[in-house]
């Protein structure tokens, strides 16, 4: 059996290759969208954000640009939430 490619899906890739790269592709992508995780708890959201993760390394062009966006934007927001706490503690304190 090669990497990527489960029994689950031999229905869904019927006549297809194994060892091409492209039906390996996807058959990883057919298990990554019916993959069955905990949403609401911190594993659930650590996988969420090791699928993006892993989808902006795999992206190109635009994609990749929006995605690094996103995550600039996400780091400039907690940098700016973590400098007002700590002012307010500082403040507090003094």
């Amino acid at each position: 059996m090669t990497e990527g490619w489960t029994r689950r899906f031999d229905d869904d890739l019927a006549g297809l290759d194994p060892a091409d790269p492209e039906a390996r592709a996807f058959a990883q992508h057919l298990e990554r969208m019916q993959k069955d995780r905990p949403s609401f708890t911190v594993e659930g959201y650590l996988d969420g954000v090791s699928d993006f993760a892993e989808s902006a390394t795999r992206a190109q062009g635009g994609r990749y640009w929006a995605a690094v966006l996103v995550v600039v934007l996400l780091l400039v927001g907690v940098v700016w939430v973590v400098g007002n706490a700590l002012v307010i503690m500082v403040g507090a304190w003094l």
